[in-house]
């Protein structure tokens, strides 16, 4: 289960399992119902999403020789109050010792993660990237605990966008992520949002990721925006649209395989590594 259709990198790596929700990105968590399934057939996910350590996965990506970019704990939050500072170490030795793959963690417990810092309990490696998500304007307080970490490469992931997130301060950000939410309750992410966040990036010299518009597509009254810049006319099977914005603009549920990953008819690919030389 190491590989994965995530966007933005090639696999995924998991010594922590199970979470708590902390804010309101967390309320349609993907992660929960998949460990819930795979209860039922894997011994690792004997306790659903119940918080667990995995010992026997610290060595896992020693055994990937070919060079990869690897997500750390999609199934979890590696700095979730639960987890034992010892093994939060003893994932970024493994991450020091695995040297030529690439390795994103992704936090929204901020405080626990910089206060490791503080305490120079965590050595970290060239090949970290550190993330923190934001999810809305209420919890932009995570990007100053990012930021006073030492870690090398820092970045944000800004899905499920919630809400308007103005006036970001992106110094020392390399890369952001931004995308709607998808899963059955998943809430639309108005377009205007998505174009705050993309413009910031552009005005601040960061390099700005779509991953994905999610199960709902931008409507203008007449067409719907599909996958890879096509439309079709509206047909009177979905759900009524129930965001507007101040352009007039729509949101319609189409599910995510159609909504695609366009932002204002442009494919925003960027990742920093892909344009610059190795981490070390």
């Amino acid at each position: 289960m190491s590989d994965t259709s995530i966007e933005w990198t090639d696999k995924v790596w998991n010594p922590v399992t199970g979470c708590t929700k902390i804010s309101e990105g967390c309320t349609n968590c993907y992660a929960e119902p998949m460990a819930n399934r795979l209860k039922h057939m894997l011994p690792k996910y004997e306790y659903g999403f119940d918080v667990a350590i995995h010992p026997s996965e610290l060595e896992r990506p020693l055994g990937w020789k070919k060079p990869a970019t690897i997500f750390v704990n999609s199934m979890g939050d590696l700095f979730h109050p639960l987890i034992p500072a010892k093994f939060i170490l003893s994932v970024f030795n493994t991450i020091q010792r695995a040297h030529w793959h690439r390795f994103q963690i992704l936090t929204k417990r901020s405080a626990i993660m910089q206060a490791m810092t503080d305490k120079e309990d965590i050595c970290w490696p060239p090949n970290a990237w550190m993330g923190v998500t934001v999810e809305s304007a209420d919890h932009v307080d995570r990007i100053d605990d990012l930021r006073m970490t030492t870690a090398r490469h820092k970045f944000i992931s800004m899905e499920p966008l919630l809400g308007p997130v103005p006036g970001l301060d992106l110094k020392g950000i390399e890369l952001v992520i931004c995308g709607g939410e998808s899963g059955p309750r998943a809430r639309p992410m108005a377009p205007e949002w998505a174009r705050m966040i993309r413009d910031q990036c552009i005005d601040q010299g960061v390099t700005f990721f779509f991953k994905q518009w999610g199960e709902w597509a931008p409507w203008d009254g007449k067409l719907i925006r599909l996958k890879d810049g096509k439309h079709v006319l509206w047909d009177g099977d979905n759900p009524i649209p129930d965001v507007i914005n101040e352009h007039g603009e729509y949101s319609v549920r189409v599910g995510r395989s159609k909504s695609g990953r366009l932002l204002d008819e442009v494919d925003w690919n960027e990742i920093p590594w892909n344009e610059s030389k190795e981490d070390g």
